[in-house]
């Protein structure tokens, strides 16, 4: 037998035809709605965009057939990875090609920087069909260097001259999409012929607002987890022995999570929206995991899952403000960067801190203070994936049922497993909703290339609907964007979308979760990705997204 190089499914999803939106399969006309304001900080957003603010949100309607000049186009994949890369791409080289045979795609090598250091490649119709209906990004690889200086915009400019690329498209999350916008900026007001587009991706799920529906990969992602926390519940009510400790990712909000406690319905599920909310601390989280454990324990059921969004500890109001302080005091601190020990970096750490904030630090384990003081993500913000909060709740969990056991309260056994979901999910084989998705968002890129627009964000909405009942347009970046200190100082970034606790979707989950902590019944199994058969099965997009449109 000859080795394989690809997978059956690999070839089967080779000849997968991604869906289209009805206006996006033959001609197109855009219609413009009124004009638009940011989010927040209008004054502030205005004056740093003058040329790409206040633009209309705008939607694709069927119309008569359009002759295009020729438009070359270069495409950044920005930021982490999140399944259905590809597909942009694919759909924006569809697009072209169907707007004119004559455009060309070059992909930048390597993120941003593809752009800065003219690291580029032809995307030609033999390398897309490669990449078609794959995971990864790895077609021309990703970064996550951001494009904040007017250097790295000339550079840019200089490789799209040489390449005679009329536009940019960025791939990427709410940071990408920012740089997209000022980029876009930047190329109007020096009257460069080269229009920016963004596309929205991230499996956290952050970036959506009334006019992006759900983030590209949020989707594959949250069924890749549920899969495994669903084998996960499987196996604990088999074995009935076992607290599994899950962690989620998620810095910035708690979207996976709440999902995927939609999707398998755990005993526990914790959402960092709500523990800010309540301004609870990490004390008060214990003791309501605490209880449920004690409770299941006098049933006779010394096993269950709980699932840990990623960035609980910004959360909690104590560890927000300290992780506030130190994320300023720490950006660009050649000082601190020179200690050679964690004791001195620990003790210069304390030395500058506000005392409440010095009293929270104090009193953490030396590990999850450590933690907090690595290297800075390319932000300047603390790297919360690095912080094991699913150990730390298990050793404190552990003593204090120690304690309750001791004094005749707790009559259980309590034996612990940790995990942590991140890299699984992030390069999946695109579900069909996140490859029909990301193709119909690359199509809609190109077409608002070829009607010369920039600052733009591609929009694909009405998601819970088929396909072909998609509205496809286009958004102004500025929109979205609000005023937020980012190394120090106040920046124009897109605003982030939190776990809404008035929102359909938590509602829903405050309402079953009593019946859940107390259930096993109640475990739900979703199984693997389907890609063939019945489309309520296979077609289905999120539980989110369907509780907020009912």
């Amino acid at each position: 037998m000859k080795p394989m190089t690809k997978s059956p499914l690999q070839i089967a999803r080779a000849s997968y035809q991604p869906k289209l939106p009805a206006s996006l399969k033959g001609n197109v006309v855009l219609k413009e709605g009124a004009a638009t304001e940011s989010v927040a900080d209008q004054a502030d957003i205005k004056a740093l965009f003058p040329n790409t603010y206040g633009m209309p949100v705008i939607s694709f309607e069927p119309g008569e057939k359009k002759e295009y000049p020729v438009k070359n186009v270069g495409v950044i994949l920005s930021g982490g990875q999140a399944p259905g890369g590809h597909n942009v791409i694919s759909g924006i080289f569809d697009g072209l090609k169907a707007l004119n045979p004559a455009n060309k795609l070059y992909g930048f090598l390597g993120g941003p920087s593809g752009l800065v250091d003219h690291k580029y490649m032809e995307l030609t119709k033999e390398i897309v069909d490669e990449y078609r209906n794959t995971g990864g990004f790895d077609i021309i690889g990703s970064g996550r260097t951001k494009l904040e200086d007017e250097a790295q915009y000339e550079k840019g400019a200089e490789i799209c001259e040489k390449l005679n690329i009329n536009a940019i498209v960025i791939i990427g999350g709410d940071d990408s999409n920012t740089n997209a916008c000022v980029l876009a900026e930047y190329y109007a007001q020096h009257n460069r012929n080269i229009q920016v587009i963004g596309c929205p991706k991230t499996i956290d799920g952050d970036l959506k607002n009334d006019w992006i529906e759900t983030s590209f990969g949020f989707d594959t992602a949250c069924k890749v987890y549920s899969e495994l926390i669903g084998n996960i519940q499987r196996d604990a009510n088999s074995a009935k022995k076992y607290w599994h400790f899950i962690r989620l990712m998620g810095r910035s909000a708690s979207h996976i999570t709440l999902e995927c406690g939609l999707q398998s319905q755990p005993n526990i599920t914790i959402i960092s929206e709500e523990v800010e909310a309540k301004n609870m601390t990490l004390t008060d989280v214990v003791d309501e995991i605490v209880n449920v454990i004690v409770h299941r324990a006098d049933h006779g059921m010394n096993f269950g899952t709980i699932l840990i969004p990623e960035g609980l500890i910004e959360f909690i109001p104590a560890m927000k403000k300290l992780i506030s302080e130190l994320n300023d005091l720490l950006a660009h601190n050649d000082d601190f960067n020179a200690l050679d020990t964690d004791d001195e970096k620990r003790q210069y750490v304390k030395g500058l801190l506000s005392p409440d904030s010095a009293k929270v630090y104090r009193d953490l384990p030396k590990g999850i203070a450590r933690q907090l003081t690595l290297d800075r993500d390319p932000h300047g913000n603390v790297q919360v994936s690095l912080i094991e909060t699913e150990k730390l709740l298990i050793e404190m969990v552990a003593k204090r049922l120690a304690t309750l056991k001791a004094s005749g309260v707790y009559k259980g056994k309590f034996a612990s497993i940790n995990h942590f979901f991140g890299y699984e999910g992030r390069c999946a084989i695109p579900s069909n909703f996140d490859a029909d998705y990301t193709y119909s968002l690359g199509y809609t890129a190109a077409v608002l290339i070829s009607e010369n627009r920039t600052g733009y964000m591609a929009s694909v909405r009405n998601l819970t609907s088929p396909a072909t009942e998609w509205i496809a347009g286009g958004v102004p970046i500025t929109m979205m964007m609000n005023m937020e200190r980012r190394h120090g100082k106040m920046k124009p970034v897109i605003q982030k979308a939190l776990v809404k606790l008035d929102g359909a979707p938590f509602k829903y989950f405050a309402a079953n979760r009593a019946a859940w902590a107390d259930e096993s019944l109640s475990y739900v199994y979703p199984g693997p990705i389907q890609y063939y058969g019945p489309t309520e099965v296979c077609d289905l997009p999120t539980r989110t997204l369907l509780l907020e449109k009912e």
